[in-house]
């Protein structure tokens, strides 16, 4: 049974993927959740509230935000492409959001980072939330951004926040890569109602995984969340093997944590040093 502790619940994002694979879990979580995108929703079914806005456009995320008492930020950008959009949607959207919670007294705030803040570290590394960020993209720096800006609402107006560093949130695992970073909807449902619920949550980064027995990430620095995932990549495992190449061990993409997403548009040897002439 999960427990109600918000009347009204804001999630933002609510046309993408996560947001369509939450909306019917998050209604367990309050009587009241409002959904906004910028993209259609479609209409307010039982239970819910429907608001239309853009996050770089500060007045419509005043009014998005106006009564409610906690939001789940998935709204955004969740790709590498140019900065110009990055900065609209992800920078300057979370800025407007942070301001407008502020405004209204909201006091928790679940916002969705990414794994891609941490990207540049390997894929023979495990990493715990104290190590420095090392983001892979221009996407990675924007969610990176959004951790220090949420620090400062937290320590200048006491927002609570959680930044859940998404592995990979999809029905099944697509790929090798996601056997380590693979995070189901049920647990990332699970995750979420633990940032919700927990009594003080404070601010902290969380990294957003199921119980899979190959990891690159440590999330012992959030034990206080409460949050233990029941599910796992692992019964998975032979079938991605099964339809999968075997990995050249010398691709950036599989050096690295952030995998496919480094270097997009751009050739994946652009970082690495020339080889020397014989």
């Amino acid at each position: 049974m999960t427990i109600k502790v918000h009347h009204t619940l804001l999630m933002t994002g609510a046309a993408g993927g996560l947001g369509t694979a939450m909306r019917d879990r998050l209604k367990a979580n309050c009587e009241v959740l409002r959904l906004s995108d910028r993209s259609d929703v479609g209409p307010a079914r039982a239970g819910e509230e429907v608001v239309l806005a853009d996050l770089a456009d500060a007045a419509a995320v005043d009014a998005m935000v106006k009564g409610v008492n906690a939001i789940v930020h998935f709204g955004g950008i969740s790709v590498e492409g140019p900065f110009e959009p990055i900065l609209q949607a992800n920078i300057l959207g979370v800025y407007n959001l942070y301001e407008a919670a502020r405004k209204h007294g909201v006091k928790r705030v679940v916002f969705a980072s990414s794994n891609h803040v941490t990207g540049f570290y390997k894929q023979s590394e495990t990493i715990t939330l104290n190590h420095p960020a090392r983001p892979d993209s221009l996407y990675g720096v924007s969610k990176a951004f959004g951790e220090d800006l949420s620090r400062m609402y937290y320590d200048r107006y006491g927002i609570e926040t959680a930044c859940v560093r998404i592995g990979s949130s999809f029905a099944e695992p697509k790929d090798r890569r996601m056997l380590a970073s693979w995070l189901s909807f049920d647990d990332l449902h699970r995750l979420v109602t633990a940032c919700l619920t927990t009594p003080v949550l404070g601010h902290t980064a969380i990294f957003g995984m199921s119980d899979n027995a190959v990891t690159w990430y440590d999330n012992s620095a959030a034990r206080h969340v409460g949050y233990v995932p029941q599910d796992s990549s692992d019964p998975f495992r032979e079938a991605v093997y099964a339809r999968t190449p075997e990995p050249d061990v010398t691709d950036p993409a599989v050096i690295y944590q952030g995998g496919g997403f480094l270097f997009q548009g751009e050739p994946m040897t652009a970082h690495l040093p020339a080889k020397k002439k014989a």
